[in-house]
């Protein structure tokens, strides 16, 4: 299993130094999200300064050298494909190969409204990204790349640089049933979280929907559609976000910490003991909770969300990385 972190909303010196921490500590790749606008869970408006995802991947990949660089997830809408190709072939040249290239088909509502960039409903949406991909893709290819779709347009389009990577890694974030039609297409890796995409907003009793059963619904949904298309399912690695993760000294402390998330939930302990979006626990707990969820759920990759939490990065990384 792969650990890594996301890090958004942070300035750039903590930046530098959580990265190469990061690196340091066994992490493979550092993911930083892509928004206009910092809003938790019920459109709440973080107060937190959104920079751009593109520089803070240049600078992680300025100071540190084998650890992966990626978006979760770069939002479509915001770039036309022909940037995205460009930009992402830059952080892969500069990076010496070591670019994750993650988009996906954005959804938070707010940050469209309040700028009039154009926010189609989502089955437009996904077949912007649909599209978008198979065009990063081809302009990544060695010959001039031409295409005439629904929304893109390309008349030998020869661009430069390329990639140094022969394919650069695909991660899609999302899950709808949807999005991972799509994924089952193109994605290498597909980042699961409860569906955002429909609603615009992160519901909190949308979230708490997303089950030990209902993931591994998704997962199989997800390898069963890319067999369909002709790929081989298990070839494709999941990824688990936790929006909360808290190593305790104790299994009672664990408990306390339970108790209180499932009463703003308003679900039991066991839900949220079970969720994806949750790891609660000793590190000996966490341990072996990890380790069924890679077993039952096929679960190749666990994403840390570090901006906040610099402690938690390194104590997870030193009590939890070796032992998985």
């Amino acid at each position: 299993m792969d650990f890594a972190i996301q890090l958004g909303w942070i300035e750039f010196d903590r930046l530098r130094d959580l990265s190469q921490t990061a690196e340091e500590l066994g992490y493979r790749t550092i993911y930083f999200p892509d928004h206009l606008l910092a809003e938790g869970p019920e459109r709440q408006a973080m107060g937190l300064p959104s920079f751009d995802p593109m520089m803070q991947a240049a600078v992680v990949a300025s100071v540190t050298s084998r650890i992966r660089i990626g978006h979760l997830v770069l939002c479509n809408l915001f770039r036309h494909p022909a940037v995205t190709a460009r930009s992402l072939a830059t952080l892969d040249q500069m990076s010496g190969g070591r670019m994750v290239a993650g988009l996906g088909s954005g959804w938070t509502e707010t940050e469209f409204r309040m700028t009039g960039i154009q926010f189609p409903e989502i089955g437009p949406r996904l077949r912007m990204l649909d599209e978008a991909l198979t065009c990063i893709r081809g302009l990544w290819g060695a010959e001039p790349f031409s295409h005439d779709g629904e929304f893109y347009h390309f008349r030998d389009a020869d661009l430069t640089p390329r990639p140094i990577q022969s394919k650069p890694p695909f991660v899609l974030g999302g899950g709808g049933k949807g999005l991972l039609r799509v994924a089952a297409k193109h994605a290498d890796a597909v980042n699961i979280v409860s569906d955002t995409g429909r609603a615009g907003y992160i519901a909190l009793a949308n979230a708490i929907k997303l089950t030990d059963d209902t993931y591994r619904q998704k997962v199989s949904f997800l390898r069963a559609e890319a067999e369909r298309a002709g790929r081989d399912g298990t070839a494709i690695r999941i990824s688990g976000m936790l929006f909360t993760a808290q190593l305790t000294e104790s299994r009672a402390a664990a408990g306390a910490v339970v108790e209180g998330i499932a009463s703003m939930f308003g679900v039991p302990p066991a839900a949220i003991l079970g969720s994806p979006l949750f790891l609660i626990g000793t590190p000996d707990d966490c341990i072996t909770e990890l380790r069924r969820r890679q077993r039952d759920w096929g679960l190749s990759e666990v994403v840390l969300s570090g901006a906040g939490a610099p402690d938690l990065v390194e104590r997870f990384g030193r009590e939890i990385l070796p032992h998985i």
